[in-house]
């Protein structure tokens, strides 16, 4: 029987991540200052269902909207223990949205989704692209509006992101990723 892991084995996997994938792989160009400056939560969830869950984003939601950005930014809502099949997990991002839009709080948050099974629209599971969502947990991204648009004002052109996300991976190949998560990596 393999040991669940506790808060600080979920945090420390989903900061490797981050460094390593999000970060290092420069899968998201906004991502590195915010983590530096130490403007990014960490929540760990332990509820085991659905409609639990939705109760703690909204408490989640709440609180990042009543912080001053400087200090926090965003916050990933890690979820081990609830919505581990990628299909449920995607049909309750739905839910998510409404909930959003039921706390008034559209064009100020949004939420972006990361899952270990992520699965773009056409794309086959194994296909390499997928890895650019593909967390230790599933997790729910917190994110404000205003910082998103800050952000991409800075871009050129926001959509090179996507596509220059999908050459890296694959010029990564599953090796280059699995690689990624050695000790050494």
């Amino acid at each position: 029987m393999t040991p669940t892991p506790d808060h600080d084995e979920i945090i420390g996997a989903t900061r490797r991540w981050l460094e390593r994938a999000v970060i290092g792989l420069g899968l998201c160009p906004f991502a590195e200052s915010v983590y530096q400056a130490q403007r990014v939560r960490f929540r760990v969830s332990e509820q085991r269902t659905a409609a639990s869950l939705l109760g703690e984003l909204q408490d989640e939601l709440v609180y990042l909207h009543e912080q001053p950005a400087a200090v926090c930014e965003t916050t990933l809502l890690i979820h081990p223990w609830v919505l581990n099949d990628f299909l449920e997990y995607n049909d309750f991002l739905e839910v998510c949205e409404a909930l959003i839009g039921d706390l008034g709080l559209e064009g100020e948050l949004q939420i972006a989704s990361f899952h270990p099974q992520y699965q773009f629209a056409g794309t086959a599971p194994q296909d390499i692209e997928n890895h650019t969502n593909r967390s230790p947990h599933p997790t729910l991204h917190l994110l404000r509006e205003a910082s998103i648009e800050r952000a991409l004002s800075a871009v050129e052109d926001p959509e090179e992101i996507y596509r220059r996300n999908i050459r890296t991976m694959r010029e990564l190949t599953h090796a280059g990723w699995r690689k990624l998560w050695d000790e050494g990596g």
